[in-house]
């Protein structure tokens, strides 16, 4: 199936204009009407008005319009109705109640960027020059919406939904807890964890590399380091660099690079991890609040508001 990247996500939060001044000031630039764009990858997120913070929709770009019968198909399989009309496919997922979307898109024409040259032992690659990273002074860009995360009270279903339904490809799986799934070939685009509410986990920014992240972050923290919530580190699962921040609605915002990527389906092995594998490789220990955020209770009684 030609599925081929993570369009956009457009997320509910109570407080629409703080919000997008956050996602400016972690590098997105403002367009109309509620969205902000990365370099490579355009429109990629869309900010509105909603009571609680919340997955509204995501959108996913397919190659053709046959696409989107097969996936039309594959859905009404499994009980979930869908339209098709025009260029795209809508469908809702039934437990989280997030709307998705298949648009006939381009692909992302992304630069081709050289390697930066890093001296090992034995090895001094960049000569007598000074490492670039540290001369670098503009504003950090991320290059691209890299993936969502989403907490489900039914994992198997939703995952069912996203797997079978439209066709995403499971990379690897933490049984019961989480699945990580792909519509690119980025290891996950879409990743769906078991949780006691539906909510919105947080979604990740593909910035050039290691030094993008921590000069990102370190400049996101400089007057809110109420922002940080756990980085720097590297996931074992996508073997991905991370840091997470806070957005005012109490979403997570992850910098990442150099996450695996599957070139080619049938050399990759989806593996099953247990959970204490499934969260990092290196760095500081995940806080509680990374994996029960702090206003997880409020969101299952509905008193959530933005602070």
């Amino acid at each position: 199936m030609g599925l081929h990247r993570l369009s956009s996500v457009t997320i509910g939060v109570p407080d629409v204009e703080a919000t997008l001044a956050y996602y400016r000031e972690f590098g997105l630039a403002r367009d109309d009407g509620g969205w902000l764009s990365t370099l490579d990858g355009g429109r990629q997120l869309r900010v509105v008005r909603a009571p609680t913070r919340r997955l509204v929709s995501v959108s996913i770009g397919a190659d053709d319009e046959d696409d989107l019968g097969r996936i039309a198909s594959a859905l009404g399989a499994i009980g979930v109705p869908s339209t098709v009309d025009g260029r795209g496919l809508r469908a809702t997922e039934p437990v989280t109640g997030a709307r998705v979307e298949v648009e006939v898109s381009p692909r992302i024409a992304a630069p081709v960027v050289g390697p930066t040259p890093d001296n090992g032992p034995g090895r001094p690659d960049r000569g007598t020059g000074r490492a670039p990273a540290v001369l670098r002074e503009g504003p950090v860009r991320p290059r691209k919406l890299g993936h969502v995360v989403i907490g489900s009270v039914d994992q198997a279903a939703t995952q069912r939904f996203f797997a079978e339904g439209i066709g995403l490809k499971v990379s690897d799986e933490v049984p019961g807890l989480a699945s990580f799934m792909r519509c690119s070939t980025d290891h996950h685009n879409v990743l769906v964890t078991s949780a006691p509410v539906t909510f919105l986990h947080h979604t990740s920014w593909q910035v050039d590399d290691v030094d993008e992240i921590g000069r990102g972050a370190t400049r996101m923290l400089e007057d809110h380091p109420e922002r940080h919530v756990w980085g720097l580190g590297r996931h074992h699962i996508g073997s991905n660099f991370f840091w997470y921040l806070r957005d005012p609605a109490g979403t997570f915002s992850e910098y990442y690079s150099d996450m695996d990527c599957v070139v080619d389906d049938a050399l990759w092995k989806p593996e099953v991890w247990d959970e204490a594998k499934s969260l990092y490789s290196w760095g500081p220990p995940p806080p509680p609040s990374f994996v029960e955020p702090e206003d997880l209770a409020a969101l299952m009684t509905g008193s959530h508001r933005a602070s």
